[in-house]
Order: structure tokens, then sequence, then C-alpha cells
């Protein structure tokens, strides 16, 4: 990251910094809520598998737990979402009028050690402070 980057995404933050050619947390988020529009209007009672990096997969939490920035940010910091990890949510039809996607499962590697596959990761570079 150039300095002069580094020195935005710490006024910022990390939700609200935006690098050039890239997107905020924020930019991910809008078009999460298009795509979780489009997910209930095509698929609707239907399993649905979406396949993301950690950043898309902590941003859907935001949105489908109606997570604070401080809390997805919180779980951020807690670590990285390992490779081919699992989070699943499951419909409580008992909760509102529609039911409610309610987190079943958050960065769960079993159904790799259970083929005794090597769970890996690949922390970013750290090449400018982190924020």
């Amino acid at each position: 990251m150039q300095p002069e980057q580094a020195a935005f995404r710490k006024l910022l933050g990390k939700f609200y910094h935006r690098p050039p050619g890239g997107e905020s947390r924020v930019d991910v988020i809008f078009r999460l809520r298009a795509l979780m529009d489009t997910v209930s209007l095509h698929y609707g009672g239907r399993l649905v598998m979406i396949v993301a990096h950690q950043v898309v997969v902590l941003c859907l939490r935001y949105v489908i737990e109606n997570l604070s920035e401080e809390q997805v940010l919180a779980i951020d910091r807690e670590g990285d979402v390992a490779n081919c990890a699992v989070t699943e949510y499951r419909l409580d039809a008992a909760q509102g009028r529609d039911g409610k996607l309610v987190l079943a499962r958050y960065d769960v590697t079993a159904p790799l050690t259970e083929q005794a596959t090597r769970v890996t990761s690949a922390p970013d570079q750290i090449v400018a402070a982190r924020g």
C-alpha cells in the first residue's frame, strides 16, 4: 500500500477506505444487499451456495445478521476465515413474518478435516499499518 493510501486508510478506517481501483467494505455491502434481494426474489425457498473470500463472507454476515460496523470488524480481528471454510445460515421460520436467516456455523473446516485435507490460510502480506 502506498504511503498516501495508508494515511487515507488510517483516517477513514478499514470499513470506508476505498483503494485505487478497489472497493471499500461499504461498496461490497452495497453489492451484497443487491445480491441478497436477487437471491430472495429468484431463489426463495431453495438452497443457495455462495463461494467467496473473507471480505465477502464478513460483509454477508454484516448484512444477514444486521451487525454493526464494530461487531463485524471485531469478528475480522479474531482471525482469518480459513480457505474452504463453511459458513452456513438456516431459515428460522418462527422468527418474523417471513422467517429469518440464523447463523448455524461460521468458519468451519470440518469438511476438509473429515477428508484428511490440510487446512490452509494465506494471510495478507503486511505492507503498512492495518486499521
